[in-house]
């Protein structure tokens, strides 16, 4: 019997079935082949929601929301033009910095390319060909997960029991350093190509950035009081959220209140979708942690190399397969408990591996055949799957390069965290 619904499980989530109910249904078997209570399930999913950093997942990603639904993006591109645009490949540069700054609060790339890509693209195609800017574009969606107050950074937190603020400042480097990598080779594509540049002007600068001083000084807010430990990282949220309703709706009056019902739904459905995947993993992570599942593969991989460099080669490949199969935050609950293990024994600090993780989910995002924001461009620019699969390849080889420096430098992730050390509102 338990092989019939094993069967149908593969089945049901081969032809497209709901992830959490496949995770569920394989709990259950798991639990019930093994003898142990169904109920150990629900023990792990109430643990969960007593959870006290659970809360701040859901206000930062409405708070991005927000953001993204209020004429913010016309704000900062504009700003970020005018600071930059007189530089060969200013303008790329300009996108993939707003780009990030959105991702970021979202925690979702694919809403990054759906809000922003009608506003970017046509100001790409000014000075670049269509399989760029598509592929900037495409590729700049995921470009922010590194840096705080990322939800998938959050999460890993959570799931690899690290302090939330050790993780904030341990993404900020490898997050700059993605940045730099692939603004060095636009402004390098378009010194190369001779594109045009729009020239410096003072008093555009100003104005744009008195018009976008509000967006600018956010994230300034939250670290600022956050790591000077006067707040703690749910107040932080909180006030994420006021700040950035205050900022939309009164003093910009880019949104009206008629409009928050439906971004509040959009933002639920969002992190509900999380929460219940969140919940259902752990019950499955649990059942694989009984069944000694890390200890196995530990001993597989010590029987098969002792080499430290070759065991981060062979987890760099692995999520970037699972990059490519799943969404970041499934991924994140269901692939990070029994990596933890592999990290201890091979030397691994915490912090590191995450950063390694979420860099490989970023790319995985990229990758053909199957990678989620291929699609996403795809439908959103109404361009071929395959022009897709053109357009990013040379910019997932920069990201390689970027993941490299990651993976083997882990000054990139840890230095940073060793300067500042523990802030005094430590939540785990």
């Amino acid at each position: 019997m338990g092989l019939l619904i094993g069967i149908g499980l593969v089945g049901f989530a081969l032809l497209g079935g709901a992830l959490f109910v496949l995770l569920g249904g394989a709990s259950i078997i798991g639990y019930a082949t093994a003898g142990e209570p169904i109920s150990t399930i629900l023990i792990d999913f109430n643990r969960l929601t007593r959870n006290s950093t659970i809360l701040i997942i859901p206000l930062f990603t409405f708070a991005g929301y927000i953001i993204a639904e209020g004429k913010a993006p016309q704000r900062l591109v504009a700003f970020a033009r005018a600071s930059v645009g007189w530089l060969p490949g200013g303008i790329a540069v300009v996108v993939l910095g707003t780009c990030a700054f959105f991702t970021t609060f979202t925690g979702a790339s694919g809403v990054t390319i759906v809000a922003l890509g009608g506003l970017v693209y046509p100001i790409l195609r000014q000075t670049y060909n269509e399989k760029f800017s598509l592929g900037l574009i495409t590729a700049s969606g995921s470009i922010g997960l590194l840096f705080p107050p990322s939800v998938p950074l959050i999460l890993y937190a959570i799931i690899a029991q690290v302090s939330i603020d050790r993780m904030f400042l341990a993404g900020i480097l490898p997050g700059l350093l993605i940045l730099s990598v692939l603004s060095f080779y636009c402004c390098g594509w378009s010194v190369i190509k001779k594109t045009e540049t729009t020239p410096f002007d003072a008093r555009l600068f100003i104005r744009t950035f008195w018009e976008a001083k509000w967006e600018l000084l956010l994230p300034i807010l939250i670290l600022g009081g956050y790591l000077s430990g006067k707040v703690t990282l749910d107040e932080a949220a909180a006030l994420t959220v006021i700040y950035v309703g205050v900022v939309e709706i009164v003093i910009h009056r880019s949104i009206s209140l008629r409009v928050l019902p439906r971004l509040v739904k959009e933002s639920t459905l969002l992190v509900g979708a999380i929460l219940i995947i969140l919940g259902i993993s752990l019950g499955l992570t649990n059942y694989l942690i009984t069944l000694d599942v890390p200890t196995t593969v530990l001993d597989w991989i010590q029987a098969t190399t002792e080499s430290r460099v070759i065991t981060l080669i062979g987890l760099n490949i692995f999520l970037l397969i699972v990059g490519c199969l799943m969404d970041i935050f499934s991924a994140v609950i269901i692939v990070v408990p029994l990596l933890l293990p592999i990290a201890e024994e091979f030397g691994i600090d915490k912090a590191h591996l995450g950063i390694i993780v979420l860099t490989n989910l970023e790319i995985g995002y990229l990758t053909p055949p199957v990678g989620m924001n291929l699609f996403i461009s795809s439908m959103k620019f109404d361009r071929s799957v395959v022009m897709l699969y053109r357009s990013v390849l040379l910019f997932i080889v920069l990201l390689l390069v970027a993941l490299v420096l990651v993976t083997y430098v882990p000054e990139f992730s840890l230095w940073l965290p060793k300067v500042f050390g523990k802030t005094p509102q430590s939540l785990l």
